[in-house]
């Protein structure tokens, strides 16, 4: 018989190891935290099973587990006691992420901190910059001073890396001056310009208290249907100076993560968001899908062209890992 014998290279577990082309590793995770300024609290976020919002006076708990697990990466999202229209929090030498940072790098210095750089979490309104009175929609140039003020801030509170949030227009090519200019030409700028206006983003509105009170986000984050308009946000942050690049979400945006890897060199990080997370949880809690479908999901991000994923399963992932799943 004349055919190929492809199976041959899938005959053992070994043989199967030996060839597997796309591999998942503790290194490439980047695990959420959510952290609250009120004093004593952890509480799981409802729509989130296993993830929680912590408070600073208990930070040490979850950083903990974190360094057990051999998790290497943190991102850091923070709600503040006080809300107010400009976001002030946000951009506060001590607000609620600055001090997280603080609190990481006094007890694990090697874990690498992330901070994402946006307003949304701060502001009353819910999104991401200042609101025009006149159109009552996000002024793009009016916001950039305030998230420029923020990565700085969270560059001088230890921050290993800024990642700006917000979609604004200009975004990377401001925080980049603003953090040249004082003194932190050495930290990376890790950006979300790919995001796009999805719905799977619910559960983390919950968790980080950031639904808008009006309207929504699809005159800054993209539109699910358009693939070449993330290829035009990429052009201009890579030109503005970012050194990695997030596409948010992930799976269902898997051709935008090979578009990005096929057109850049930066290291391109998929954020495994909030929507999927949940959807995923539930069908493995309830027995509707083996819990190795989590495993065979990071693959696909991986294979897509993603260096690093952003997600909630990454402690999940890393016992996956020391129990051999592959």
């Amino acid at each position: 018989m004349n055919f190929d014998r492809h199976r041959r290279l899938r005959r053992t577990e070994f043989m199967r190891d030996m060839v597997r082309e796309t591999k998942v590793a503790k290194e490439d995770l980047i695990y959420p935290i959510f952290v609250v300024e009120a004093d004593d609290v952890k509480q799981e976020v409802p729509s989130m099973k296993g993830v929680f919002q912590i408070s600073l006076n208990r930070l040490h708990e979850e950083l903990e587990e974190v360094k057990a697990a051999g998790i290497k990466s943190v991102i850091f999202f923070g709600i503040p006691d006080e809300k107010d229209p400009e976001g002030h929090g946000a951009y506060h030498d001590h607000g609620v992420v600055q001090e997280a940072c603080r609190i990481s790098k006094g007890l694990y210095p090697e874990i690498l901190v992330i901070l994402d750089t946006c307003l949304c979490e701060y502001t009353d309104h819910g999104h991401c910059g200042l609101i025009d009175p006149d159109t009552k929609d996000v002024d793009n140039d009016s916001t950039l001073p305030l998230l420029v003020r923020t990565a700085v801030s969270q560059a001088k509170a230890g921050a290993d890396i800024i990642a700006p949030s917000n979609m604004m227009d200009g975004f990377v090519t401001e925080i980049r001056k603003g953090l040249d200019d004082n003194g932190y030409s050495h930290i990376p700028i890790m950006s979300y310009g790919i995001k796009y206006a999805s719905k799977f983003y619910g559960p983390f509105r919950d968790a980080a208290d950031s639904t808008p009170s009006f309207g929504d986000r699809r005159t800054y984050q993209i539109d699910p249907a358009n693939r070449l308009e993330a290829q035009r946000e990429l052009e201009s942050d890579l030109e503005e100076g970012c050194d990695m690049m997030i596409v948010k979400p992930a799976l269902s945006y898997l051709d935008i993560i090979r578009d990005v890897r096929n057109n850049t060199n930066v290291p391109v990080v998929a954020y495994n968001v909030s929507g999927e997370y949940a959807m995923t949880r539930t069908a493995v809690d309830m027995g509707l899908l083996e819990e190795s479908v989590i495993m065979e999901q990071m693959v696909s991000m991986k294979r897509a062209g993603a260096d690093m994923i952003i997600t909630y399963f990454a402690k999940d992932i890393c016992r996956m890992l020391d129990e051999g799943m592959k």
